[in-house]
């Protein structure tokens, strides 16, 4: 009997050393930050891939998609509808011209359109 005790009592001790592991488990896991080591030197991926990109090239207000219009910072999908339906641009200016397209969002798209 004394051996089915001592059997009991290792079982239970078993448990609960088991049960109090499992609640430290996500803790454990919180704390587990995985770092990229970079040697001096090196470089990134990202960053080469930044290096060798080419420059954006300006977008044609008479010529570009709808798509590339929207990814002219402030130009939504109707923005560049009105674009495209106010086509052919003599110059960048006739932009104002487009509802929606005040002097600040004019002065914002210079740079990045043509005619």
């Amino acid at each position: 009997m004394a051996s089915v005790r001592d059997l009991l009592t290792a079982l239970y001790l078993l448990l609960v050393a088991g049960l109090g592991v499992a609640s430290l488990w996500p803790r454990l896991t919180e704390r587990f930050v995985p770092v990229e080591v970079v040697s001096p030197g090196a470089v990134s991926p990202a960053a080469s891939d930044l290096a060798s990109a080419p420059s954006p090239q300006p977008v044609s207000l008479n010529r570009a998609s709808l798509e590339e219009l929207e990814r002219l910072p402030g130009v939504g999908p109707a923005l560049a509808r009105r674009i495209v339906e106010g086509r052919p641009y003599g110059s960048v200016e006739e932009l104002d011209r487009v509802k929606g397209i005040g002097p600040k969002t004019l002065e914002r798209l210079r740079p990045l359109v043509v005619p």
